[in-house]
């Protein structure tokens, strides 16, 4: 027998059974669909993280006080760095070109009857430059604002859009804890930048943020968040943070463990990757779980395919057909069953990743290798679960079967 045959005859019982074999098919299109949705999703998280922390340059550091230990036991952000740290960065590191300090606090800012809860950076005018913002309309901070301790602000597009619909906001004056700040620009729109939204931030001077908002002061100088500085090439990253290491340690008279952690793009981007593959490996088995139901649900339609065709087969053996016969036939029909169910839910699958990558940030993509290994796993599923119905067809003595029949 051809296996031609072999395979129109079982398309011709696959589809004089239409509803079992759609039935059989749901458990493959479902797990196939997952499998594709939930891999896509978890590998356009990775891309989108990954382009966020380009957008911020390859040569940008960022120095955070404390050490992870720290960071880890306290909810609070460990005060071990100050501007002075910042200042003697810039003086003394030959590898870099621009530092930029930052105070950050969650505060109440509110405009006539409109208050809400927004984080507030204290900033110098090197923060547009070192972190790749830019102003849509009005001016940032300049070195006079710092000097003379200016009530100004400048306000990220959502907030204006918040406070201020239809309206130009520049000139116009908001309190942020009960201080009056005149507003003198506009952030052009950044978006998130790893769950936080870039376009929800207000900016004013440093010094007005230390001396006019939080009022933190240590015995060694005034508090930062956060030091931001940029290396003057992509190559001197190592030089630089190995330069600014030996400062600080010296600084601070450091002995044992630093107060202090120089993180570069690379590093972040490293924990963000490790992060988001398990997230993707950890969506993807909970999918491929779907396939297998899937392909157990096939082995069992299958068997009861057998035990309703006995008659059938013992027929077949009766005239000559053979044990390969018999068994080539049902592994095709369970292969069938399981590559279209494959390409049906490979279809559902990119489909609800194409919608994803229209109504979401994220960044979809549709790798052909994903989906060739989906349907090439779900053919793979069909030829091993429908193995041991097969086997019972083919071992069917043509007598028994008859008589059972």
């Amino acid at each position: 027998m051809k296996i031609t045959d072999s395979v129109k005859m079982a398309i011709t019982t696959l589809l004089a059974n239409k509803m079992r074999s759609s039935l059989t098919m749901l458990g493959i299109i479902i797990g196939n669909a997952s499998v594709i949705s939930m891999i896509g999703i978890g590998q356009a998280a990775q891309k989108l993280a990954s382009d966020q922390f380009e957008s911020l340059g390859a040569n940008v550091l960022f120095i955070i006080p404390g050490n992870r230990e720290s960071r880890r036991t306290t909810f609070e952000t460990p005060r071990t760095l100050v501007l002075d740290d910042a200042k003697a960065i810039a003086e003394q590191v030959p590898s870099i070109t621009e530092v930029a300090p930052q105070i950050s606090s969650r505060l109440i800012v509110t405009y006539g009857n409109k208050n809400n809860n927004n984080s507030i950076i204290g900033a110098t005018p090197e923060f547009l430059t070192v972190r790749s913002f830019k102003v849509a309309k009005g001016r940032f901070i300049d070195s006079s604002d710092l000097k003379r301790n200016h009530k100004v602000v400048v306000i990220g597009s959502e907030i204006a859009e918040n406070f201020f619909p239809n309206q130009n906001p520049i000139g116009k004056r908001l309190r942020i804890k009960n201080v009056s700040f005149e507003i003198i620009g506009i952030m052009e729109s950044k978006g998130s930048f790893l769950g936080t939204n870039q376009d929800d931030i207000l900016y004013i001077p440093l010094t007005t943020m230390a001396n006019q908002i939080v009022g933190k002061t240590s015995q060694y100088g005034l508090e930062l968040t956060i030091i931001n500085v940029t290396a003057k090439d992509p190559n001197d990253i190592t030089a630089a943070r190995f330069q600014i290491e030996n400062l600080l340690r010296l600084r601070h008279k450091i002995v044992g463990e630093d107060d202090f952690r120089v993180e570069t793009q690379k590093d972040i981007l490293s924990i963000v990757g490790t992060v988001t593959g398990g997230l993707t490996m950890m969506l993807g088995a909970i999918a491929a779980i779907s396939l297998l139901v899937g392909g157990i649900g096939v082995m069992n339609i299958m068997l009861v395919s057998v035990s309703e065709r006995t008659q059938e087969i013992g027929l077949r053996k009766a005239i000559g057909a053979t044990e390969n016969n018999i068994l080539l036939q049902f592994l095709i029909e369970a292969i069938i069953i399981s590559v279209v169910g494959g390409v049906v839910g490979t279809l559902i699958g990119v489909g609800g990743l194409t919608i994803i990558g229209l109504v979401s940030p994220l960044p979809t993509n549709i790798s052909y290798t994903t989906i060739s290994l989906a349907v090439g796993v779900s053919g793979g599923i069909g030829l091993f679960f429908g193995v041991v119905p097969a086997q019972q067809a083919a071992k069917l003595d043509p007598i028994v079967a008859l008589r059972s029949a």
